[in-house]
C-alpha cells in the first residue's frame, strides 16, 4: 500500500475501489441512524424533526409519489442532523449520488420554496422560488414543499414508522447511480 496518492498502482486502486464498494453497502443504515437522530432536534416547531420527516414521508407515500420521491420527502431535512442553516445543501449533497440531478435541485433549494410561507417575518423575500421557475426540478420542488413539507408539523398526525421506510432507503441508498 502507498503512503501518497502519487505513488499508487491500479493494483493498489482495485484494492480501495473494492473496500469503496463494501463501504457503499453502510449508506441506508446511515441515513437511518441520521433521521433518528432528528428526534433530538425541535427548534421550536411543535413536533420533533424527526416527526416532521416522517410525516413528510408519509404524506408524499399516501399521494402516490413515486419511490424517490417518498425519499427525497422523508430525507428532506436530514442535513439537520448536521447544521440546520445550510441543511438543504448539506442534505442534497449526501442524497446526490443516488437520486436523480431534479431530485438533488429539490433538496437542495428546499428552503427557497418554503420561504413563500416565512420569509417575510425573517427579512427576506418570500419569492425565492420565482427564481427557479425556468428550471426542470421547479414543479418537483413546488410539490416537495407545498403538498408534503409545509403541511407536516402536526404531533398528533399518525405517522409510519422510520422502520416502515428502511427497505425503501435500503433500494434506493444501496448503491450510487454516479459517483461524481
Amino acid at each position: 500500500m502507498f503512503t501518497s496518492m502519487q505513488e499508487g498502482t491500479a493494483e493498489d486502486w482495485a484494492v480501495i475501489g473494492a473496500a469503496h464498494q463494501e463501504h457503499f453497502k453502510k449508506t441506508p443504515a446511515h441515513l437511518m441512524d441520521m433521521l433518528k437522530s432528528l428526534e433530538q432536534v425541535t427548534v421550536g416547531f411543535a413536533c420533533d424533526q424527526l416527526q416532521h420527516s416522517l410525516m413528510t414521508g408519509t404524506l408524499a407515500r399516501r399521494d402516490g409519489a413515486s419511490d424517490e420521491e417518498v425519499a427525497i420527502a422523508l430525507l428532506h431535512d436530514v442535513g439537520k442532523a448536521v447544521n440546520i442553516p445550510n441543511h438543504g445543501a448539506i442534505g442534497a449533497e449526501l442524497m446526490r449520488p443516488y437520486v436523480t440531478e431534479d431530485a438533488y435541485h429539490a433538496i437542495y433549494y428546499h428552503q427557497h420554496f418554503q420561504g413563500k410561507y416565512y420569509f417575510e417575518y425573517l427579512g427576506a423575500s418570500p419569492n425565492m422560488r420565482e427564481d427557479h421557475k425556468n428550471t426542470s426540478w421547479y414543479e418537483l420542488a413546488t410539490k416537495l414543499v407545498d403538498r408534503w413539507d409545509a403541511p407536516a408539523f402536526d404531533p398528533e398526525f399518525e405517522v409510519d414508522s422510520l422502520e416502515s421506510f428502511e427497505p425503501l432507503i435500503n433500494k434506493i441508498f444501496a448503491q450510487p447511480l454516479r459517483m461524481l
